[in-house]
């Protein structure tokens, strides 16, 4: 039965945020002062002065917090919002680990750290409900520990502004900085600093409330430092800073003002694109004289808003750009704008949503709704370099970590005020979209084996009826997309079927033989019952469903292989007469088409419900609805990463680049033309940087593509109009037969819509003929 090898993966559970690179082995305690009393919203200031008498090439400090840290060392900044949202599971901490070396010096240094506690639960953060600090260094002649012989103050500088607050989905509070209370170049002197006292110990690594410490498993930030705007707009007492495109910021701000001058910071994803609920801004109370100020709290947005009374002096106006440390190292362009913009808005989109975790959006929620995440993750590894993988295989690990003692997955996770289950989402998650997704991108095995007995366990969740259709698992919200005319059953069984699919590759994959025989026959069961219980002879609908079709559910089907050839005429009627699928199912409903070989009329429909998004003047992201509403956005977010499903399709379906064995070690680049002359792509495999390029001519078709060393291509020709094909000035295939040569074999398989041939690692230029 599936469940039998969870008996050997028990342990499992407890470690399963174990990661590979060796533990520290701690001596720190948790940190903090008698002063705090854990209020939401709390800042505190730590420093601590040491002597040494040699710095070593490497310097290792592992640091934890609750909730956020900034790290000086000898007044030079070492780390701008360190630390992740809590946490790796209910119970758990993350921690940073940051080499000190090069800000380290003979003699005497200053460490300083600034604490922000949230204090306050969220959609993507669990609070412990204490506010705590541990830094642990140790090296050859060097131990740092922090403990009780710190010093340190709450920093009363920093408050909360008034009402509207953030909504309940963040964590995070409206900054309000009194700068009447600063307490000077307290990171810098280190001498006396008024208000400072001696720090308590709180308990040693591990203990609670902060529990077990896992190893921070994404990169720090990416800090692309003080920057002017694109231009500066002023409207009596309001400066409004554009910025180059949507992205996560902090404003800065040099000004000479008299004392008690209060200035209000925020973007325009506030003012006017919040999806009607209050987001996160920032306030600023002046002192006396030239003052220069940068709120800590990242926010987002294509404008930033200064509120400043014209008896200010402004100075300078600059932001800081912050976010996840990757590469924009995928590529796409070809003869149509339409899907030229969409790919650069798409990218843009996934980019300002990613951070600590995937994140349906940056303003409204910060959160990681998990059908949102398969999206995104799979866009990811077409559009940014390998280094956001990691961000991937984090969700999936929380998402795991997160699991119920009933063994129910549930989503968005880390969080401290939501517990309900989503079904379809989670089924997206641990399937083949999903997981297997992920595998097939990274070859990360290990992640296999962390995750698919809680996958497996909540699969066991699941029954079916005598008709061997799913029985309808409810969970805390039986949610299948925005927007009306949603066949759940259908889709919730589609979305089983991938599920059951995934982990049937998963459990081949880690050798769990008894456990994929049980998966492929379930397969087979299922194939042969959805079609007899869905099907009507002209389109898949739940017998008892009444509403307009739900061309989602018809995806699904194809996208899962559920629904045969035969099918497809009928299929393309449904996606040609029924719209109702939101921007996220789109996503499904495209690919669909494209597999079914509609390729044009894929495209059109693409264009017909994105093309306003597209071409939105001055915004540089997707939004989460297909239209604005009258008088501004309303309802939702302009920047939803789960819109960006395009980008996805072009990379590899249009350009054809999609790995058939974990890792790329095998890839296929079969282009599909979709009536454009010509188009690009580049994809940051983990096996180096793949192109392909080709050009449909009147009398020719050209592919140009690269195969990187250790991996070997599948190159296909689209089969139409074909009479000779030639590579690298070598006729390999002529008038349908192939011809030997010592550069490509022939390669006969299941694809039909193209003349295919097998080649090693090199570079290559495909003619054909027609």
């Amino acid at each position: 039965m599936i469940l039998r090898n969870l008996i050997l993966s028990v342990l499992l559970l407890i470690s399963i945020f174990a990661f590979a690179e060796e533990e520290p082995q701690w001596k720190a305690r948790w940190m903090s002062i008698d002063e705090c009393q854990s209020e939401p919203n709390t800042w505190l200031n730590f420093r601590k002065t040491v002597n040494l008498t040699t710095v070593p090439q490497s310097v290792k400090a592992y640091i934890a917090a609750d909730s956020k840290y900034w790290l000086w060392i000898n007044g030079e900044q070492v780390v701008f919002e360190g630390s992740l949202k809590r946490g790796p599971s209910p119970t758990d901490t993350y921690y940073d680990e940051v080499d000190l070396a090069s800000y380290l010096k003979p003699g005497k240094n200053l460490i300083s750290i600034r604490l922000w506690y949230f204090g306050k639960q969220g959609f993507s953060h669990n609070s412990s409900g204490k506010a705590g600090l541990l830094f642990d260094c140790q090296a050859p002649g060097i131990e740092i520990l922090s403990g009780d012989n710190w010093e340190a103050c709450i920093d009363d500088a920093f408050g909360t502004c008034d009402e509207p607050n953030p909504n309940y989905r963040l964590s995070e509070s409206n900054i309000l900085y009194d700068a009447r209370k600063d307490k000077g170049r307290w990171q810098l002197s280190d001498g006396q600093v008024k208000g400072m006292q001696g720090t308590t110990e709180q308990g040693e690594a591990g203990v609670a409330p902060w529990g077990k410490l896992v190893r921070r498993p994404i990169p720090l930030w990416k800090d692309y430092g003080l920057k002017e705007y694109v231009s500066v707009e002023r409207r009596g007492d309001t400066l409004i800073c554009k910025l180059p495109y949507n992205a996560q910021i902090t404003p800065y701000f040099k000004i000479k003002a008299k004392e008690g001058v209060k200035i209000n910071l925020f973007t325009d994803h506030y003012h006017i694109y919040n999806g009607n609920v209050p987001n996160i801004r920032a306030k600023y109370i002046t002192r006396e004289g030239v003052q220069e100020y940068e709120n800590p709290g990242w926010i987002n947005g294509h404008n930033m808003y200064y509120i400043i009374p014209k008896e200010v002096e402004v100075l300078q106006l600059q932001y800081r750009e912050t976010g996840y440390d990757c590469n924009f190292s995928g590529k796409f362009e070809c003869s149509d704008d339409f899907l030229n913009q969409l790919w650069i808005k798409a990218q843009r989109t996934l980019y300002v949503t990613i951070r600590d975790t995937y994140m349906d959006c940056p303003e409204r929620e910060r959160c990681q709704w998990t059908g949102d995440a398969v999206n995104e993750s799979g866009e990811t590894f077409y559009a940014l370099s390998p280094s956001s993988h990691a961000l991937t295989k984090k969700w999936l690990l929380e998402l795991a970590g997160w699991q119920k003692k009933d063994s129910v997955l549930y989503a968005p996770v880390p969080a401290g005020n939501w517990r309900k289950e989503l079904p379809s989402q989670v089924l997206a998650s641990v399937g083949y979209y999903g997981l297997w997704n992920y595998y097939l991108h990274t070859n990360d095995k290990q992640t296999l084996k962390d995750v698919y007995p809680v996958f497996a366990k909540y699969l066991s969740l699941y029954s079916m009826t005598k008709d061997n259709v799913l029985e309808p698992r409810f969970g805390g919200w039986y949610w299948g997309d925005w927007g009306d005319n949603c066949d759940m059953d259908l889709l919730t069984n589609a979305w089983y079927y991938l599920a059951i699919k995934g982990m049937y590759l998963v459990a081949e994959e880690l050798g769990f033989e008894s456990d994929s025989n049980d998966y492929k026959e379930k397969m087979l069961n299922i194939r042969k019952s959805f079609n007899e219980y869905f099907w009507n002879g002209s389109e898949y609908r739940t017998p008892s469903y009444k509403k307009k079709t739900d061309d989602r559910g018809q995806a699904l089907a194809v996208v899962a292989g559920l629904a045969d050839k035969e099918k497809y005429p009928a299929l393309l009627k449904v996606f040609q007469n029924e719209q109702h699928a939101s921007p996220y199912m789109e996503k499904y409903v495209f690919e669909a088409m494209m597999i079914m070989g509609y390729d044009k009329e894929a495209l059109a429909r693409h264009k017909s419900r994105f093309s306003e998004m597209v071409y939105w003047s001055g915004l540089t992201t997707l939004f989460e609805h297909f239209h604005m509403g009258s008088g501004g956005f309303k309802g939702g977010s302009v920047n939803h990463a789960w819109s960006g499903g395009g980008l996805t399709i072009s990379s590899q379906y249009i350009t054809g680049i999609e790995p058939l064995e974990a890792g790329y070690k095998t890839f296929k680049v079969m282009p599909r033309t979709t009536g454009l002359s010509h188009a690009k792509a580049v994809v940051p495999s983990v096996k180096g940087e793949i192109t392909a390029e080709f050009t449909d001519a009147i009398k020719t078709f050209s592919l140009q593509t690269n195969v990187p060393k250790g991996t070997a291509a599948i190159l296909g020709v689209p089969i139409k109009g074909i009479k000779q094909i030639e590579i690298n000035k070598k006729v390999v295939w002529k008038n349908g037969k192939y011809i030997p040569n010592d550069l490509a074999s022939e390669w006969k398989n299941v694809y039909n819509e193209h003349i295919c041939f097998l080649v090693r690692n090199g570079k290559y230029k495909i003619i054909a003929h027609k």
